[in-house]
């Protein structure tokens, strides 16, 4: 064909405006920003953060980057734990190639010797007298740390803030096999919390897109309505499937404790009362571009299906595929670190649209500025606090109740009002234990499933 007959002037009748549209580079930098000094990174040092599987650790250091800083972590051979920073402040040799001693850690250059708090125990080849003044006036950095069920702990922020270790009640379930596993995204921490508050995008990404990840009913678009207790945000999905009623709680403590319904276990075909979260997670920013979901997969009856405790079952509950996987495979059926990921190493929110479904992401952005600015101003963090039962309670997951359609009535505003009934019966159960707490919400249920069938 002749170059010269081809015709392009039917693109002008299009919207094509890749020319005009320009997008911005700033970064909203107060709530990604988590190194030292940063106002996100202050706020996140306030609080308790796992940082390593337990028997991922051997009888090696291992270096790691935290919050932007580079540490080492190690178990010294009476098996205390220590995390310090990674230079010996002697020379700055890496202590990733330390030994690790009866107490504590030796620097491999020039052999001095740190406890686990970072004091200096000696610093060999030194004159006695400037020995001893070298160990009061040499510190190496460290922070505290502690392993529970299988992962590792650190706090960060200032000692003299230290505070409690946060139990929350899905920690202290009885009959469930709670898995350790850990999930790497190459981008901001952020982008990776905000998917929890984002109930639409489970109806499209792990559903309708590529393969059907979990079961078709993801696939129903509910109803949507957010809520905020305390430090809870709490994103409530209600479908409908047939002559059931599904509700699907994701559940965000701040400042990035999350828990969400079951991945296996409920699918909205069969009635269920009161199962609870297929993980229990937190989502822990790396640096600036990089974050890892460290977590427990829970299996058991109100969890996921015990069938389902594989070496892949973690990573399909965390992301709906497996992680190791080639671009190909990733295009054809992304997962969250697809979907995550390709909104590029930190995404600018300027560029963004969002609209009704993101109202969950306008409040925890909204609460994670309110609380920034509080410690800046040299304010103490809102935190989750126990209750008389002694844990923290949570709310994350799923509930399928008998409901038929109620013929010519607004079934957007019955599905709405039964989410909000569905979590006042919950906040009213929040001082019991949890044998307490499962009888009377089930029985609550109950109730008001023969209500909406009276």
């Amino acid at each position: 064909m002749d170059p010269k007959c081809i015709n392009v002037n039917h693109f002008s009748q299009g919207s094509y405006a890749g020319y005009d549209i320009r997008f911005s580079s700033q970064s909203d930098d107060e709530l990604t920003q988590v190194s030292p000094y940063t106002p996100c990174g202050e706020y996140l040092r306030r609080f308790w953060h796992p940082i390593y599987i337990n028997d991922d650790l051997k009888d090696l250091p291992v270096a790691l980057k935290i919050l932007g800083e580079e540490l080492v972590l190690f178990r010294d051979l009476s098996g205390q734990l220590g995390l310090v920073h990674k230079h010996c402040p002697h020379r700055l040799a890496s202590l990733e190639y330390g030994k690790c001693e009866e107490h504590g850690i030796r620097c491999c250059y020039h052999g001095w010797h740190f406890d686990t708090d970072g004091t200096l125990l000696d610093a060999p080849g030194q004159p006695k007298k400037l020995n001893e003044n070298l160990k009061h006036r040499i510190k190496l950095g460290a922070y505290p740390v502690l392993q529970y069920k299988g992962l590792i702990f650190s706090y960060m922020g200032p000692i003299g803030e230290i505070p409690e270790f946060q139990i929350f009640d899905a920690m202290a379930f009885e009959n469930m096999e709670m898995v350790p596993y850990k999930a790497v995204f190459r981008c901001n921490w952020l982008q990776v919390l905000d998917a929890i508050l984002d109930p639409l995008h489970t109806s499209f990404l792990h559903s309708n897109i590529g393969r059907m990840q979990f079961s078709e009913g993801f696939g129903e678009v509910g109803q949507m309505d957010f809520f905020e207790r305390s430090v809870w945000l709490l994103g409530v999905n209600t479908r409908r499937v047939g002559d059931l009623v599904w509700l699907r709680v994701n559940e965000l403590v701040l400042p990035n404790f999350t828990q969400a319904g079951s991945a296996f276990a409920a699918d909205g075909t069969e009635r269920r009362l009161y199962g609870r979260s297929s993980f229990t997670r937190w989502v822990v920013p790396v640096d600036d571009e990089n974050t890892m979901a460290l977590a427990w997969a829970n299996f058991g009856e109100r969890g996921d299906p015990p069938e389902w405790n594989t070496p892949d079952g973690p990573e399909l509950i965390e992301q709906g595929e497996v992680f190791n996987r080639n671009y190909e495979e990733r295009q054809r059926s992304p997962g969250d670190a697809e979907a995550t990921e390709g909104m590029g190493s930190i995404t600018i929110h300027k560029n963004e649209n969002l609209v009704v479904s993101d109202r969950g992401i306008t409040i925890l952005r909204k609460r994670l500025r309110e609380q920034i600015r509080a410690v800046r101003k040299g304010q103490t963090p809102a935190r989750a606090h126990r209750a008389e039962s002694g844990c923290i309670p949570t709310y994350g997951g799923d509930t399928i109740l008998r409901i038929s359609r109620s013929g010519d009535h607004d079934e957007a505003q019955i599905l709405s009002n039964l989410a909000h009934s569905f979590m006042e019966i919950q906040y009213q159960a929040d001082a019991m234990n949890e044998q307490e707490r499962v009888q009377f919400v089930s029985e609550k249920l109950i109730e008001l499933e023969a209500s909406a069938l009276g």
